[in-house]
């Protein structure tokens, strides 16, 4: 497919659809990235939590099923927090009663919840396996280290919540502007601030940003069909990232309880929340969000607040039960439909190319 209006991400990732598969932390993988790739796509391997020897196994499976195709390598860009025992003593106290209910052992050292951020180490697998496309959430590296990671041959995309952070990446070193609007399901890329009454929809911010900047935008957040696509290019996007609607195609990497949890919430039944990591994430609402709510001045900051709700989710979880898991999703769970992700890119790019290009 050659006649999209915006060739713009197309010549700088070297893909030959405007469609970028979300890196999603836990949900996706190699298989994933795979299908996407083939369809035409960019698909993408989120790094947070995996170690360099997980990478370097999906990075081959990608490459001897997709030879020649680009992939993309996300990273978080997160300081790690310095310790706070006495909010995480409080945060703990906060579940002691789900801990009394389930039968968990509350005086047992409470587990570490981890996701590494991008640091000297991830910089080294980035030089040595010189992926095509490196990703950020939350920022950009330091200037040294993202220097090296374009000498290493990477264009490199992050995510903008605002125009003024859409306007940091631009002079911070960006290849190209991922604009996360407020319907996006899963971690919210802010990085500027930690208000979230600054966040934007997508189709309200992607036009602003797109008239703020000269690098090529891409638009992320309640996008989950061939109208989203369309929409987003006629407001000045030269492509989208897709992420929630991969989530119920066969490839994806989500429990049994989140996949029902996809198929039976409604559209209004996901909310911010930082109960499961210290960050606000967009997710289907739960028990543990509706008891405590979505936000809580308790929770430790990223990434430690899972920590005290893993003994609650290893009781839980085999019982089917999602009360204590993070379910993540966009407002546009309702779109999403059961097919391949190879099959789903290409009917959201055919479909959308037969209105752009009349």
């Amino acid at each position: 497919m050659s006649n999209w209006p915006d060739r713009r991400i197309l010549d700088l990732l070297g893909i030959e659809l405007p469609i970028l598969q979300a890196p999603m932390a836990g949900a996706s993988g190699s298989a994933m990235a795979i299908a996407v790739a083939r369809a035409g796509g960019l698909g993408a391997l989120p790094c947070a939590m995996l170690t360099g020897e997980q990478i370097r196994g999906e990075i081959a499976a990608f490459r001897s099923a997709c030879p020649g195709r680009p992939l993309n390598l996300n990273f978080f860009c997160h300081q790690p927090p310095e310790p706070d025992s006495e909010r995480d003593a409080r945060w703990k106290q906060a579940l002691q009663p789900y801990y009394e209910e389930l039968g968990a052992d509350f005086e047992a050292p409470t587990p570490v919840s981890n996701r590494a951020p991008f640091d000297e180490q991830s910089c080294q697998w980035v030089e040595h396996l010189c992926p095509e496309v490196v990703s950020f959430h939350f920022g950009l590296p330091e200037a040294a280290m993202l220097q090296r990671v374009k000498s290493a041959g990477a264009k490199v995309l992050s995510s903008a919540t605002t125009v003024e952070e859409a306007l940091w990446l631009e002079a911070n070193g960006c290849d190209a502007i991922i604009a996360m609007g407020y319907e996006a399901g899963g971690h919210r890329g802010m990085f500027l601030s930690e208000d979230i009454t600054s966040q934007v929809g997508t189709f309200a911010l992607v036009p602003q940003i797109a008239d703020a900047v000269e690098l090529p935008v891409i638009a992320a957040g309640g996008i989950a069909d061939h109208r989203g696509l369309v929409a987003a290019l006629a407001l000045g996007a030269s492509a989208v990232q897709i992420g929630t609607a991969y989530l119920f195609c066969p490839e994806a990497k989500v429990s049994p309880a989140h996949r029902r949890a996809l198929n039976s919430a409604s559209a209004s039944d996901t909310a911010l929340t930082n109960l499961f990591t210290g960050r606000p994430a967009r997710g289907i609402n739960n028990r543990i969000m509706r008891e405590l709510k979505p936000m809580s001045a308790l929770a430790p900051r990223f990434p430690l607040a899972g920590g005290a709700l893993m003994p609650l989710r290893a009781i839980s979880e085999p019982q089917g039960s999602s009360d204590f898991s993070n379910l993540w999703s966009g407002q546009a769970l309702r779109l999403g439909r059961h097919a391949p992700a190879e099959q789903l890119t290409r009917e959201i790019a055919n479909k959308a190319l037969a209105i752009v290009g009349r």
